[in-house]
């Protein structure tokens, strides 16, 4: 049996994984312009979901949030919908 309930769900989970680990590397494992690019692929793809695609993301990653153990990634986590433009960034 799946530890997720849902392919959206392993799908958010994997994406978050991967910007995490990209937004936490050293320049010496990865270079921080393929870095910049990565990272402004995914919020350039996040941007162009519906409005209920965005909504139901928003929702995962706050469940997601909700249920992680680590401080900084969870930080990492309720900031992503503003960080990768899913919402405006009310500061």
């Amino acid at each position: 049996m799946s530890v997720y309930s849902s392919l959206t769900r392993a799908l958010a989970q994997a994406l978050v994984d991967v910007l995490w680990f990209v937004e936490g590397c050293e320049d010496d494992r990865m270079d921080p312009d393929d870095a910049v690019k990565v990272l402004e692929g995914v919020a350039h793809l996040v941007t162009r979901l519906s409005s209920d695609q965005r909504i139901e993301f928003i929702t995962l990653l706050g469940s997601m949030a909700a249920e992680e153990a680590d401080p900084s990634r969870r930080a990492f986590l309720e900031g992503f919908p503003a960080g990768f433009g899913l919402v405006e960034d009310d500061s």
